[in-house]
């Protein structure tokens, strides 16, 4: 069903806000435009049926939506809740709450990094989703039966994937760790962009302080364009060019042509000169606030046999608490606990102190050992 007036949309809003919880999915197209473009909203209650709300439709007052996300006594079930968070956070600067990721809770379940949709549902629900109308053009009108089935058949299963990953968490007594993990979605730094962070995101081949500035200023200039004209960023210019300009430098258009990224009509135009332009006050600037990039030391090789022992044990806890490993540490956990006295790392806090965080010091401190029995890698207290 695809709400097609005023009335529909309040009395289907109004529904859902009954219910403990709904699921929600949103279909959209970035690939033009630098914010998402919202085509479809899906939506479905424990008992109330499936319907699709079209952003396209001329005159709807979304209100009873935006009241709906914000209503404390509904849960939000998406599944890779991350980019349907980012749509809210654009078009309302506010983000729906409280939600659930069943994405987050499979991995709790043990059902791998980053399970995909349609594997979790032919896992709990033993049916097959069509994956026909993935990638079909979701803001051409009118919509077909076959694109408003695919995208209605997501939440409607969405409902019992979540119903039996919630049964599943409240029998381990898991389901608060995943309303800990929900805590990075629910920022919204989580959604924010600022310009002045946007180099961070761009792989260059030096650490240098003055290739950095020259990055740094390229790129917030880059992504101020691309937010005020919607297009993405690709299409002001690429990374491997921003990269490339600030290794080299270039102080005029001679230079600026011998950089083989950026062709030559761009460089002789208007982004040519605003490049040159830029490089130029950042070289000729205040250097105190330039980014400098602590180097990371070599791992130290006294402590090599210490991390290898801790990734074995994070499969070994991860194995027996069946829970991704990739969700209880990650290297940098492991070479900080290996290296360091007291480590401030999420590996020792919150519910992964419990599966992974106490053996794992544990382990440093020489209170437990692996040893191999019948070709299997066990831990023994001692």
């Amino acid at each position: 069903m695809i709400i097609q007036n005023q009335q529909q949309l309040n009395d289907f809003c109004a529904a859902l806000a009954e219910g403990p919880y709904l699921a929600i999915d949103t279909e959209f197209l970035r690939d033009k435009t630098y914010f998402p473009k919202l085509c479809l909203l899906q939506m479905a209650g424990p008992n109330v049926n499936a319907a699709a709300i079209d952003p396209l439709i001329p005159g709807l007052d979304w209100t009873p939506v935006k009241e709906l996300m914000a209503n404390e006594n509904v849960l939000k079930v998406f599944h890779a809740a991350r980019q349907d968070l980012e749509i809210f956070w654009h078009l309302y600067k506010v983000l729906p709450t409280p939600i659930y990721d069943t994405q987050v809770a499979a991995m709790v379940c043990g059902f791998g990094d980053q399970v995909a949709y349609n594997a979790l549902v032919r896992e709990l629900t033993s049916k097959e989703l069509e994956k026909n109308a993935q990638f079909t053009d979701w803001s051409r009108r009118p919509l077909s039966d076959k694109q408003i089935r695919y995208a209605l058949d997501d939440v409607i299963y969405l409902r019992e994937v979540y119903e039996k990953l919630h049964e599943r968490l409240v029998k381990q007594g898991r389901e608060q760790w995943v309303f800990e993990e929900m805590e990075i979605l629910k920022s919204p730094r989580t959604y924010q962009n600022p310009p002045q962070e946007a180099w961070k995101r761009v792989k260059v081949r030096s650490d240098r302080p003055d290739v950095l500035a020259v990055l740094r200023a390229l790129a917030a200039w880059r992504e101020e364009q691309a937010v005020s004209r919607d297009v993405p960023r690709s299409r002001i210019i690429k990374d491997e060019t921003l990269a490339d300009v600030a290794m080299y430098k270039p102080r005029d258009l001679d230079s600026l042509l011998q950089i083989r990224s950026l062709p030559s009509d761009i460089a002789k135009g208007k982004t040519g000169k605003v490049l040159l332009d830029i490089t130029g006050q950042v070289l000729e600037g205040p250097r105190d606030d330039w980014p400098r990039v602590p180097r990371k030391d070599a791992f130290p090789k006294s402590a090599q046999g210490t991390l290898e022992m801790l990734k074995m044990l994070l499969r070994i806890n991860s194995s027996e608490a069946d829970v991704a490993a990739k969700l209880i540490a990650d290297s940098e956990d492991l070479e900080a606990i290996a290296t360091e006295a007291e480590p401030d790392v999420a590996a020792l806090q919150g519910w992964r102190l419990e599966v992974f965080g106490r053996d794992a010091i544990d382990l440093k401190n020489g209170a437990i050992a692996l040893r191999l029995e019948k070709g299997r890698v066990k831990k023994v207290r001692l």
